[in-house]
């Protein structure tokens, strides 16, 4: 008798699909990966697609200098484990360049990613960024195809996009052109949780029930750190907090919880109405157009 298949095991054989079309249509492509529990999914997607032997491809992560000390770790420890090259292209050495120039020192660096991947794409010659974006994240996401073509410029056109009836993938572009794959496209928050859950993957802490010092400010809790210091009027609580997504300090907020393990994240997800971008992004909370124009830009 034939085994019936949950939700997640038809999510995960898609996603493989998807990771050995990527693998088998494209000459050179990159795996993004910033120590997130999306990225994270997709690491172990690659492992099912092509363990025992090595990933047909490198790991990237786009870092902007203000990353959680505690991703980063959880970062350089999983690629060390999988024994896989990563590439981590730096804004730091984009702005030492002069191709990134913030308007004050302490102006919010999520936005400018764009500019460093574009640059590391072009250096290295990538022609498809495998990405752990899914389209229940926010509005434009869900505009994207599984395969979403970038123009010679990086630039996504969100009316330009290609066909895929029937599950069938279009990889191909001239030189300069790229890709931007992403496998878990048709996951939600609560897949991602629940398969993580499954496969018992480990993840970098800060996802779980801690204390930290945050302060609150315009309707979002706000970590302290050396590049979210408070202001003078404003009042420093002690709160147990976890974080639902993981990025640069000066977006990435954190919420009140006391889920301190995967199957609370999980129940807790299960009663939440708001989206984690919603609650947790300080930059997308500006506009609804904001993430539609960086992705138009460039961005992931």
């Amino acid at each position: 008798m034939m085994k019936k298949l949950s939700h997640l095991d038809w999510l995960e054989s898609e996603a493989i699909h998807i990771m050995r079309e990527v693998a088998g249509q494209c000459a050179n492509p990159v795996l993004l990966f910033s120590g997130g529990k999306d990225s994270l999914c997709l690491l172990r997607i690659a492992e099912k697609a092509f363990r025992p032997g090595r990933f047909p491809f490198p790991l990237m992560h786009i870092d902007t200098g203000h990353n959680y000390p505690e991703v980063i770790k959880f970062r350089d420890k999983k690629t060390k484990e999988l024994g896989e090259r990563l590439i981590v292209a730096s804004l730091e050495e984009s702005m030492e360049k002069g191709t990134i120039v913030l308007k004050a020192p302490d102006e919010p660096r999520n936005k400018y990613q764009s500019i460093t991947l574009l640059e590391a794409i072009e250096e290295n010659e990538f022609d498809c960024c495998i990405g752990g974006a899914r389209r229940d994240e926010e509005k434009a996401r869900a505009k994207e195809r599984i395969m979403s073509f970038r123009d010679e410029f990086g630039q996504w056109d969100p009316k330009n996009q290609r066909p895929e009836l029937w599950n069938l993938y279009n990889a191909k572009v001239h030189k300069g052109e790229n890709i931007r794959a992403f496998p878990i496209s048709n996951w939600t928050e609560m897949d991602v949780w629940q398969y993580i859950e499954r496969e018992n993957l480990e993840l970098p802490s800060i996802y779980f029930a801690h204390q930290r010092d945050v302060v609150k400010r315009n309707g979002a809790i706000v970590p302290i750190t050396d590049v979210t210091p408070p202001s003078p009027d404003e009042k420093i609580e002690n709160m147990i907090v976890r974080f639902r997504t993981v990025g640069d300090i000066t977006c990435t907020a954190p919420v009140a919880s006391n889920a301190d393990s995967v199957e609370k994240i999980i129940m807790e997800t299960a009663s939440t109405v708001i989206t984690e971008r919603g609650e947790t992004r300080l930059d997308d909370q500006v506009s609804e157009a904001s993430m539609e124009q960086r992705k138009k830009e460039g961005y992931f």
